[in-house]
């Protein structure tokens, strides 16, 4: 059954590679809102409130993925390639997160400053409205690097080595942490555990995407060199275990430099600033994007392979 998965791993990839993210009816927008609305019965400014939050929605999804994978190994391989293929088509977002950066990218080469704001909201959230064009273009190269890790490398590798189970477990987390995992007034409790998970969940992701940017680095006249060097000497710095590693391998790579005063609704963060060499130019977040395309297909071979090798073997009795 380890051929079904990569099979199927590999189709929802393509499937992505040709479609992006569905307009209307995604899975994990559904998600979004029945969280939502759990979040009225749940919500207390109390960390343990969060963990019960967070645990009874990531536990539907297992409980729900491991039947699904059940049922698809009792009825054959060709169930197990077409659940996981769905499975994998709806947690990936590499397609989309590349059509609004190249969509970003246009917008300020023909210096649409307002568009570019009303689109940023796509790709991270920061306030837009305090933002020129050097900025952002910097918001939008940090998103597209740290988004490469969140949105393709780590559900590919889930996907590859936990099958549906663990893919739908890590979306959902993924998800809980973009809603409530936040430093807000209202979520800095409240989102710990959801915020904290989605950390130990991107942990190997995040370092397989540096090691994936330096070697692809060279594809887009990138710096092998130069993202390991960022990577070991920025990385820590970075308030966050894994944004920090591929924000700082993207920086190294390109050659410029990020990181610095970042302004969220919440609060201003002051970064620490990220690689050597000048802010990022419109060019730069260009490169970034189709470094990020070429990382994204490199993991996914990555992913197929792994799934050939490791994928469990289930007996159609499990």
């Amino acid at each position: 059954m380890c051929l079904a998965r990569a099979t199927g791993i590999a189709a929802g990839f393509l499937a992505d590679l040709a479609f992006g993210d569905p307009r209307r009816g995604h899975p994990v927008a559904l998600f979004g809102r029945g969280a939502a609305g759990l979040e009225k019965f749940t919500y207390s400014d109390d960390r343990w409130a969060g963990v019960v939050h967070t645990g009874a929605l990531l536990g539907v999804l297992a409980v729900v993925g491991a039947a699904g994978e059940r049922a698809a190994y009792r009825r054959g391989p060709a169930s197990v390639v077409a659940l996981t293929a769905a499975t994998t088509f709806a947690a990936l977002g590499g397609t989309s997160l590349t059509r609004t950066g190249t969509r970003m990218t246009d917008l300020l080469t023909h210096d649409d400053v307002d568009a570019a704001r009303r689109l940023l909201p796509s790709l991270c959230g920061r306030d837009p409205a305090v933002l020129e064009s050097d900025g952002l273009t910097r918001a939008a190269v940090e998103s597209v690097a740290e988004n490469t890790s969140d949105a393709q490398v780590a559900p590919l590798l889930w996907a590859a080595f936990g099958g549906v189970p663990a893919l739908l477990v890590y979306r959902g987390a993924n998800t809980l942490d973009a809603m409530i995992g936040h430093r807000s007034p209202r979520y800095l409790r409240f989102g710990w555990a959801a915020a904290r998970f989605d950390d130990a969940l991107n942990l190997v992701a995040a370092r397989v995407t540096g090691a994936l940017v330096a070697i692809c680095a060279p594809a887009v006249g990138g710096s092998p060199a130069g993202a390991v060097r960022a990577w070991r000497r920025d990385a820590v710095r970075h308030p966050s275990p894994n944004a920090g590693v591929v924000e700082a391998s993207f920086a190294g790579a390109l050659g410029v430099r990020l990181g610095g005063p970042t302004q969220y609704a919440h609060e201003l963060e002051i970064r620490p600033s990220l690689g050597d060499g000048p802010a990022p130019q419109i060019s730069d977040l260009a490169r970034a994007v189709r470094l990020s395309r070429i990382v994204q297909v490199a993991s996914a071979v990555l992913a197929v392979s792994a799934a050939c090798r490791s994928g469990r073997r289930v007996s159609p009795r499990w």
